[in-house]
């Protein structure tokens, strides 16, 4: 019944990434969030000790300049006076100034560390809660391993980029400008000029590389996470790899993908080779002619040596950010990418919302009513065409029918897991869409025909139905689901781990832990989607009995495909092709002689053959 429409997201595509500046937008309330005083105040606090940092580093390469200059004033006939007080205050201060600029650093990322991981953590849940509130059509079209990486992904570009972006980038250039300012003051234009266009170039061919290498590192992201989805959903089938003996099958597959990511990751080496190598030559050749210039002053009597001192280390200071540039220029391009992609999945709409105007669902009695119900997956594939029944309060009625007649789509609709495209869904008069979605949940208990765990404790599996239940409910809703005596049987009980999926259970085993789930619920409304398909007989009929008496005085809806097990239903429902063909009780059914009698004939015929075959 999983189907796409034809608008639908495709299983590749998180939504439209965002762009760079969209990106940096998104991030930024949550930098600067209104009513946040406090956030706010460290902010304010982390800049002050930014420029402080900075002023104190920039000031570092004249103290020393200061200290050459007395050092080399001094005559070898007098070396008494190396160890003059002037000399050796400089010296002491050159100390204390690269001491203040690690210490202001260090205090600036201490103020601004709160704030950046209380920033990652709102945008996490955020973006947790988003992808929760989207429907079950963008979901069956989702691989969830890529799904995870993007998320993934996303998380560590925002911490990269709050890390670098501000606490790197914007102290470069405030040191940058103050250098350039400095070199034009003290040596002259020429010189603040050779700076200025040596960064100039610096900063375009890295900027004009790194786009390009973007392209690769996009490319590279791709094979990446394809990779990682063959192996996730590899894993996750690990029993049908065996059943087909498809163990070299798989990892060739897997290699294909690695195989791709390896020529993209190695495009992706020579590049950034080419990059530092051109990012090198750059920067040498902007520190030669300085370097040159300054030494011909000296030569000439314009300049001292503590001034070559102090252009030496003015250049060699701003060498290694620079050198610094490139790497985070390069990471916050792939952040602001990966981001890109967590936004433009935050962007992606929830196809089921609540109405402005939605109100609490009160359920008096529990009865459904489904009135000329349409909908479709695909618009060209109709799957219901004009559904009508009704579900009197406390009533059980089931659905049949073959496969792909609309049986499991009813019981999704109802939860509404889509919304339908014409007609009306009511519970106790009440339209599901006009009613909040959470209050409609958790009204309505589903056990389903595939039983998924949570890959933990079998006591926080059955727990989950309810999370304020006590030990003795859970246990009373595992002895209703006949399952307490097994769980008792294991060497940790109600501890014991299910494993992925609940793979360390049986069909049967997991069957049962979702139908104890269900039972402490205990909602006014059930759907039972072939609830009892993977029992064998005589557990199927101590559980039909449990759940007949859980149904007791709530509205039940059966999807059931062994007709044994609904013969007692208040109200049949025979569907074929996304229509109702017929409609009754056991006896009024099988009395017509019609679409039912003869899937209950066939049957009966299989289970008698089947009986006596055992009986051999």
């Amino acid at each position: 019944m999983r189907r796409l429409t034809a608008n639908a997201t495709s299983a590749d595509a998180a939504g439209a990434p965002a762009s760079g500046w969209q990106t940096m937008r998104r991030v930024a309330p949550y930098l600067w969030p209104a009513g946040q005083g406090w956030v706010k105040r460290r902010v304010v606090a982390a800049m002050g000790f930014l420029v402080l940092a900075k002023l104190v580093s920039v000031l570092t390469p004249y103290i020393y300049k200061l200290a050459v200059d007395s050092l080399a004033s001094q005559t070898a006939a007098d070396p008494g006076m190396l160890l003059g007080f002037g000399a050796v205050g400089l010296v002491i201060a050159y100390g204390m100034a690269r001491l203040g600029a690690v210490l202001f650093g260090e205090l600036r990322d201490a103020v601004f560390v709160r704030v950046g991981q209380r920033a990652i953590r709102r945008l996490a849940i955020e973006t947790f809660t988003h992808i929760h509130r989207l429907s079950l059509r963008y979901h069956i079209t989702r691989k969830t391993g890529g799904l995870s990486r993007i998320v993934e992904r996303g998380v560590k570009g925002v911490d990269f980029l709050l890390r670098f972006m501000l606490l790197s980038i914007g102290p470069l250039i405030l040191e940058l400008t103050m250098v350039a300012a400095i070199f034009a003051w003290v040596f002259g234009w020429q010189y603040a000029a050779v700076v200025v266009v040596t960064i100039a170039l610096y900063v375009a061919f890295t900027f004009k590389v790194t786009e390009w290498r973007v392209k690769l590192r996009r490319e590279m992201n791709d094979q990446d996470t394809d990779a990682n989805q063959k192996a996730i959903d590899s894993l996750l089938n690990f029993e049908t790899v065996k059943y087909f003996n498809a163990e070299q099958r798989e990892a060739e597959r897997y290699d294909s993908a690695m195989r791709r990511y390896e020529a993209a990751a190695v495009k992706t080496g020579l590049s950034l080779s080419f990059l530092n190598v051109g990012q090198a030559f750059l920067i040498t050749s902007g520190l030669v002619i300085v370097m040159a210039m300054s030494a011909l002053g000296v030569r000439a009597g314009t300049l001292t040596v503590g001034d070559f001192v102090m252009v030496n280390a003015y250049m060699i200071q701003i060498t290694m950010p620079l050198n610094f540039l490139g790497t985070v220029y390069r990471e916050i391009r792939q952040a602001l990418v990966d981001m890109g992609e967590m936004f433009g999945l935050l962007a992606q709409p929830a196809e089921v919302t609540d109405a402005p105007d939605a109100r609490p669902l009160e359920v008096r009695g529990g009865e459904i009513v489904f009135d000329n119900v349409h909908f479709h997956y695909e618009p060209e594939r109709e799957i219901l065409k004009g559904i009508s029944f009704r579900v009197a309060p406390g009533e059980r009625v089931a659905l049949v029918g073959p496969s792909g007649s609309g049986k499991s789509t009813i019981g999704r609709l109802l939860f509404r897991f889509y919304d339908i495209q014409d007609g009306a869904i009511r519970i106790d008069g009440q339209d599901i869409r006009q009613v909040t979605q959470s209050s409609l949940h958790q009204a309505i208990g589903v056990v389903p025909q595939d039983t998924v765990l949570f890959n933990d404790t079998i006591l926080y599996n059955i727990a989950y139905g309810r999370a304020d239940a006590t030990r003795e409910e859970i246990e009373a809703a595992a002895k209703a689901a006949k399952i307490h005596d097994f769980i008792m049987r294991l060497p940790q009980g109600y501890d014991t781990v299910v494993g992925e999926r609940g793979l360390k259970l049986s069909g049967g085993e997991k069957q049962r832990v979702g139908i104890a789930r269900t039972l402490l619920k205990n909602p006014p409304i059930l759907v039972l989607d072939e609830a009892t398909s993977a029992l064998d007989t005589q557990t199927e009929r101590s559980i039909q009995e449990s759940l007949r008496e859980m149904g007791q005085g709530r509205s039940v809806i059966m999807i059931a495909h062994r007709l044994s097990t609904i013969a007692d239903a208040d109200q049949i429902i025979v569907m074929e092709d996304g229509r109702i063909v017929e409609q009754g009780r056991h006896e009024e059914l099988l009395a017509r002689r019609g679409r039912y009698a003869l899937m209950w004939e066939r049957q009966s015929a299989e289970e008698d053959k089947a009986a006596a075959e055992a009986a051999e």
